[in-house]
């Protein structure tokens, strides 16, 4: 099933929660927040069963969010719900690792197939200063389980330049270590980012040249069809790594992701700013086929190309009132929507 733009649907981000146990300064940089209502929070069940329905629609990855995913109470439960589902080719679940470590094994259990760690810096002082919270050595304790129970998995790094800048090729050899691919993310524009600005931002251009000066000749890695956020690459020892260049040179044209908050909010691009209700009529009784109807309608009238439409604007972007929005709409927050 594909939208106007031919792209189809396939790649779900499931958020489970939208509470978070840090305030990234990219995300959550405010005091005060509007959280969801209890009652709205999708039950397992309901989860469960909109994922058949969007399994049924073509959708073969799922993706677990937040917020924090593991804040939500008995986690592998949910993923012992869903791994079995036919279809699904692949469950993965990105957390910023502070809760990992008690959890791993019981989510490898239940039938996870993969973990993303989010992790910004290797310094205790900034990222105290990045998230407000000195829970550093918790996360990498969860890496490391990760990696002792997985054997591999995946870091993303958000790169905000006069921040984190200078710990690319840190965070390359801690990846290492650990035998885990780091992805290096633009900084972006959207949700709470109240502090972006272009200055900001360095490109996947700044990227590979600062990689380049240390590791010499860097490849990328040919991978036909694939409609992945990252751009991959591999140094002359085979090292991988991956970009997700949002910000300078959009993936729109290929985005087959779609997003569902924890109270059952479909959102078709990750900057759209009203999404469809499926918890309303899912509560009021409507039958899978009317909800699969309400689904592919959605998708075949989606044209939403959110980051070219901002990259646009130009300098511009950084002066399009989000916030005054924010303010009327929690579900535009990133720890809402699953980022």
């Amino acid at each position: 099933m594909n939208d106007l733009l031919g792209r189809p649907l396939r790649n779900l981000r499931l958020s489970v929660t939208d509470r978070c146990n840090l305030r990234c300064e990219y995300c959550m940089p405010d005091d005060d927040y509007v959280w969801l209502p209890r009652e709205d929070v999708l039950h397992f069940e309901e989860t469960s069963a909109l994922v058949d329905l969007f399994l049924s629609l073509g959708v073969d990855k799922v993706r677990l969010t937040g917020g924090e995913p593991l804040l939500r109470r008995d986690v592998p439960a949910l993923v012992r719900m869903l791994a079995p589902k036919p279809g699904l080719r692949d469950l993965a679940l990105t957390t910023n690792g502070v809760l990992l470590a008690d959890q791993v094994e019981a989510l490898h259990a239940a039938g996870l197939g993969r973990i993303t760690v989010s992790l910004d810096t290797l310094r205790r002082d900034r990222f105290l200063k990045l998230t407000r919270f000195d829970q550093l050595e918790a996360v990498k304790e969860g890496i490391v389980a990760a990696h002792r129970v997985y054997g591999q998995l995946k870091l993303d790094t958000v790169v905000i330049r006069g921040v984190n800048d200078d710990e690319l090729i840190d965070l390359i050899e801690f990846g290492r270590a650990v035998n885990a691919e780091v992805r290096f993310i633009e900084y972006m524009d959207v949700g709470g980012a109240s502090r972006w600005s272009p200055a900001r931002v360095l490109s996947r251009r700044d990227i590979l040249e600062t990689l380049a000066r240390r590791y010499g000749a860097i490849a990328p890695v040919d991978e036909p069809g694939s409609s992945a956020p990252a751009e991959r690459f591999v140094l002359e020892d085979g090292t991988r790594f991956g970009i997700i260049a949002s910000t300078t040179d959009p993936f729109c044209a290929t985005c087959d992701r779609s997003r569902l908050t924890a109270d059952g909010m479909w959102y078709l691009c990750l900057y759209a700013t009203c999404g469809i209700d499926l918890r309303a009529p899912l509560r009021q009784g409507a039958s899978p086929d009317e909800l699969k109807a309400l689904i592919a309608a959605g998708w075949r009238r989606r044209d939403d190309r959110g980051a070219e439409d901002r990259l646009a604007l130009g300098d511009r972007r950084a002066f399009v009132p989000v916030q005054d929005l924010l303010k009327k709409d929690p579900h535009l927050e990133m720890h809402t929507r699953g980022g």
